[in-house]
């Protein structure tokens, strides 16, 4: 009976999330806090559900949820706003990073016994701001799209950002004094070589999409790649979620390069790559409405 009534109740969630965007279109008032409003009565409030029912799968809710996120936002970015909005992305996120960080660091020293090194790496860890909260914000609030794009690489470099210099931290826990050069080109290994892997995924997945139509119940086959390309940049040891962006944003840009491209010759054949239609991007809309949904709630269910 309980398997019977959770799913029904997944399939009443995706029918409140629709009224929810409802009431922010009339009120303002964001469907991402309905939502964690929701997982609040079905966790710590009532106790209905705990985190540990969900037990792996939570966790792999939360990175699908990223990934799907930040490539399908990347397939609205064009090079004309990343050209205007790259620069001042970084200085956002470097600034926001660098005064959280050092917020939390004296906040934790004036309330806490922990020592400076412990706090300033709790300041690290939680500098970030989270892809999955900040870009369905963008796109209710009705930003311009210099704005956005602009929030949006803030939210998804910060991320770099927390893991590299907690990490440096957590060598200096070790003992190791923790080497500035080491620290920045660590960072920029895994900017550089995560946007080079989601360009060549992309660029490599457009010239072979033509094919993937032709096979039935493919038009999943899109996402399923760029999880193949999330994976290999982790298991690299660099930044998926950047080359998931970078994925999104080449090929939502491929009209822009197919001519030059077309005009490569591999092994004398004639690259044709091909970008994506518009039921595709709807498609995968869809599929960012229907995670995000079920994400938040879990985020009231966690607090």
């Amino acid at each position: 009976m309980s398997i019977i009534i959770a799913i029904a109740s997944l399939g009443v969630l995706y029918f409140l999330a629709h009224a929810f965007a409802e009431i922010f279109s009339r009120t303002k008032v964001p469907d991402v806090l309905w939502l964690i409003i929701v997982g609040l009565c079905l966790g710590p409030i009532f106790g209905i559900i705990t985190p540990d029912s969900f037990g792996a799968i939570g966790p792999v809710l939360v990175t699908i949820t990223l990934i799907v996120i930040l490539f399908e936002s990347g397939l609205n970015i064009s090079l004309n706003t990343l050209g205007k909005a790259w620069s001042r992305g970084l200085a956002l996120t470097t600034l926001n990073f660098l005064a959280t960080m050092i917020v939390i660091g004296f906040a934790t020293l004036a309330l806490t016994d922990l020592t400076p090194l412990a706090a300033f790496m709790l300041g690290a860890i939680v500098g970030g701001t989270s892809s999955a909260v900040v870009i369905p914000l963008i796109r209710q609030l009705g930003m311009q799209k210099e704005s956005s794009t602009i929030l949006l690489f803030e939210s998804a470099l910060s991320d770099v950002l927390c893991i590299v210099v907690a990490l440096a931290f957590l060598d200096a826990f070790k003992g190791e004094a923790p080497s500035l050069g080491l620290m920045i080109g660590g960072m920029l290994a895994s900017f550089i070589v995560a946007i080079v892997l989601g360009v060549v995924g992309a660029t490599l997945w457009s010239i072979i999409l033509n094919k993937t139509r032709t096979l039935q119940n493919s038009i999943f086959a899109t996402p399923s790649f760029v999880f193949v390309i999330f994976g290999l940049a982790e298991l690299l040891g660099f930044s998926g979620y950047i080359a998931a962006l970078a994925f999104g944003i080449t090929i939502g840009n491929m009209d822009s390069f197919k001519l030059r491209l077309s005009k490569i010759k591999l092994f004398s054949l004639t690259l044709k790559p091909v970008a994506l239609n518009e039921t595709e991007k709807k498609f995968f809309a869809e599929i960012v409405f229907l995670l995000k949904t079920f994400f938040f709630v879990y985020v009231g269910i966690l607090i």
